[in-house]
């Protein structure tokens, strides 16, 4: 009679490499970095920093009222969260599983106040206009991520959302440089332009349409087609109509809340001081939330993006369905355009939408194609270029070409580490072929 050994699992087996041994996580990964940061912190900021050292961090548009913050105490108090989370995040316990993910975001959160209290030492930073900053940088990102939700949520892969977005710079501006130079009233032409981008967007996106529904091609190669096309059309319509006009620089007025809104500390200056295609932002998140999930026409994208043939079963016409999303989708992102040239720059430059397209889509997969969680991810890519700005202000000694490249960089860490594993709709990118 003979007995059978127990099968040893493979990590166990004395030929086990130590790929099968060590098992790598994202979590892991992170639970690392956060202890390697915390020992940097613990060795560095006590050696370069007196314990009398404060940190001030005001709240007020003036810059004067704020909580002081001990730089040493607040420095090392955060260090030894970042390195027991780390600790306890690589435990193999399962049980701990939603203490590790807390701590780890908790971790996340204290990097913001963590980072501005060391760079800002013996100083202020005003975290007002950091807050109000990063929302306003985020404008364009939030609203590039909304105009892919509705190209991708009908199942059309929209990577040209940096094109319709530079195109619509260009064209509102030149629409509004043309109508100010002939003498049309300010304010009308400002209202014209924007209108001009809006609808720019939405001819570059009915080319998207029409070559990938249309045609079907292949849907990432039109997208990437209408980027070429809206860097060489720019930038000829700059050369040949804005270098040689004489428009003045002027940016859309900010709205006007009653002054005890704006008053409110914090929240008044950074939601009650903005400019139109700001607060255009915020309504354009709450209507294709409310579309997306609360109406026939939301149930029928979605429907389409999923599994267009069953739509298609139920009479719903999934090509004019794809069409539609995609034309609304170039318009966003036409309305995104207009927040570079005539919402903040007030002038137009070659390539001034600066890869924002495509943050946008980092920030739809990061949102995993919802408006409020697209708008989160903006609001995080906002804050890192606002980030980076803050850094050149307080004189970090660090090379301004690379504080300019933190935003990506966030992309970057985002995409590949942060998102996990992200769920487009099903017939994303398929091209729909009526049985």
């Amino acid at each position: 009679m003979t007995t059978s050994s127990p099968t040893m699992p493979p990590a166990l087996t004395t030929g086990a490499s130590w790929r099968e041994r060590i098992k790598i996580t994202r979590t892991g990964v992170f639970a690392v970095l956060f202890i390697l940061l915390g020992a940097w912190v613990l060795l560095s900021v006590p050696n370069n920093y007196g314990p009398d050292v404060t940190t001030l961090l005001t709240i007020d548009a003036t810059g004067t009222v704020g909580v002081p913050v001990p730089t040493v105490a607040f420095s090392v108090a955060v260090a030894l969260l970042y390195i027991a989370g780390g600790i306890v995040t690589l435990l193999p316990i399962p049980a701990l599983q939603r203490i590790k993910f807390g701590w780890l975001v908790l971790n996340g959160i204290l990097l913001i106040p963590l980072v501005l209290v060391i760079i800002a030492a013996g100083g202020r930073s005003n975290v007002t206009v950091m807050l109000t900053e990063s929302i306003r940088l985020s404008t364009p990102i939030v609203i590039g991520a909304i105009a892919g939700i509705w190209s991708e949520r009908a199942g059309v892969v929209n990577i040209g959302i940096e094109g319709m977005m530079l195109t619509g710079a260009c064209l509102g501006f030149v629409v509004y440089t043309l109508l100010v130079s002939s003498g049309v009233n300010m304010g009308v032409g400002q209202f014209a332009g924007v209108i001009a981008a809006i609808i720019a967007g939405g001819l570059m996106a009915a080319l998207h349409a029409w070559l990938s529904i249309k045609f079907k091609t292949n849907q990432t190669v039109s997208g990437t087609v209408i980027n070429i096309l809206a860097i060489g059309l720019t930038s000829y319509l700059r050369r040949e109509v804005l270098v040689s006009s004489e428009a003045a620089i002027n940016r859309l007025p900010k709205v006007n809340f009653p002054q005890g809104l704006v008053e409110i500390p914090v929240i008044g200056p950074t939601l009650f001081n903005g400019q139109p295609i700001f607060y255009g932002m915020i309504l354009v998140v709450i209507v294709t939330h409310v579309v997306l999930y609360y109406t026939r026409w939301g149930l029928r994208t979605r429907a389409v993006g999923e599994n267009p043939h069953a739509a298609d079963t139920l009479g719903i016409r999934v090509n004019r369905n794809r069409w539609t999303n995609v034309l609304i989708s170039g318009m966003i992102a036409g309305l995104a355009g207009a927040w570079f040239t005539l919402e903040t720059n007030g002038t137009f430059d070659d390539n001034m939408t600066a890869g924002k397209g495509f943050i946008a889509l980092a920030a739809m997969i990061f949102g995993n194609w919802t408006p409020f969680g697209a708008a989160t991810g903006g609001l995080l890519f906002g804050f890192s270029e606002a980030m980076g700005q803050r850094f050149q202000i307080l004189g970090v000694p660090i090379p301004a070409q690379f504080l300019q490249m933190v935003p990506y960089i966030v992309t970057i860490v985002v995409l590949a580490g942060l998102i996990g594993k992200a769920s487009p709709p099903k017939a994303d990118g398929v091209p729909f072929e009526k049985e």
